[in-house]
């Protein structure tokens, strides 16, 4: 990576946790910020400069996308903002990487869908719980060898802790949010394309609903999908249902099953088990192991700044990211909306 120039960029939208690892990741693979902009004030905007002092922030976001050394904006504004941010940047010449859900109507992944291949330029989705996650590295390389087979099951669980008193107003909109199938779900979508090596998937059945908290009408705190291909079969829970008693913010994790064994993930903890996170079992026809991942790669960041150079898709190929998006929009346009007592 050192033959390639240095890349700069710059930050529009700092509405989301996820914008420091975006940053911070970046900035570790040698790329340089030009400052960041963001509409009013934001609950993170302190964590950010706390984290981040020399970036300036910006008062015209304009600024950053006429800046000719600038050739990527990366983002993590309020879900329902972030396709016209998307669309904006590519018009400008700007690649751009986002944190999900990139889009939260199906109307505004057209959009941006057409742009992209108007302009060229690169569109990509930083899904998190594959991207920041180095137990997922590791899965994948066995996979790839044929470790557990063929692979005929996912089941990817995403728990999250919701933290109520720490909420913005848009988290509680589903307008704003684009629901929780198409924002937390998106990931387990990722997962089970990925991990099965599909192209497509059909959603057989999914739910969502407030099931726990009716204070907070506009909250989604529980949602499930099923999907299936001729390879292969899924399923996928989220919620906002962690207690306070766990160590972490979410119990993350996924089974891989395959025809000759099965790989499971604890992604964030190991429940009264091993410190830290990133741990791997896998049971196949020869043995029961641990893995700790820990020291596995993260190679998002530096295959994104290939793409950049190259004008490649190493990284993630559009034809994936739009895919799981209509996935997750679809899921989210056919679910079942359930209440406290369907559960």
């Amino acid at each position: 990576m050192s033959n390639y120039p240095k890349l700069r960029f710059g930050v529009v939208g700092i509405d989301h946790r996820h914008i420091y690892d975006q940053v911070k990741s970046l900035l570790e693979i040698g790329s340089e910020c030009a400052g960041y902009w963001t509409a009013g004030e934001t609950y993170i905007e302190k964590g950010f400069v706390e984290r981040f002092p020399d970036i300036p922030r910006i008062d015209d976001r304009q600024q950053l996308l006429e800046d000719p050394s600038i050739q990527l904006i990366t983002c993590a504004a309020i879900p329902y903002q972030r396709a016209d941010f998307a669309i904006e940047a590519m018009l400008h010449g700007k690649d751009f990487m986002v944190d999900k859900p990139g889009v939260t109507t199906l109307d505004q992944l057209e959009r941006v869908k057409k742009v992209q291949r108007e302009t060229g330029q690169i569109y990509s989705i930083n899904f998190t719980e594959h991207f920041e996650v180095r137990a997922v590295t590791t899965a994948t390389e066995l996979v790839r060898s044929g470790a557990i087979g063929r692979v005929i099951q996912t089941v990817g669980l995403g728990s999250h802790r919701l933290n109520r008193a720490t909420r913005p107003a848009w988290f509680f909109d589903p307008v704003q949010y684009g629901g929780i199938l198409v924002d937390i779900a998106s990931h387990q979508i990722e997962q089970f394309l990925h991990f099965t090596g599909s192209a497509d998937a059909e959603i057989v059945s999914a739910r969502y609903g407030n099931v726990g908290h009716p204070d907070d009408p506009g909250l989604q705190d529980f949602g499930e999908i099923a999907l299936a291909n001729e390879m292969a079969g899924g399923y996928i829970r989220v919620d906002w249902f962690t207690p306070d008693g766990l160590a972490t913010w979410g119990d993350g994790r996924l089974t891989i099953l395959g025809t000759e064994g099965y790989i499971e993930l604890r992604k964030y903890i190991d429940i009264a088990g091993r410190p830290g996170k990133d741990h791997l079992f896998i049971v196949n026809q020869n043995e029961t192991r641990y893995i700790d991942c820990s020291q596995a790669r993260l190679p998002y960041y530096t295959d994104l700044k290939r793409d950049i150079f190259e004008r490649t898709e190493t990284a993630m190929t559009h034809r994936h990211c739009f895919k799981v998006c209509e996935l997750a929009l679809t899921a989210q346009a056919v679910a079942k909306s359930i209440n406290r007592k369907d559960v």
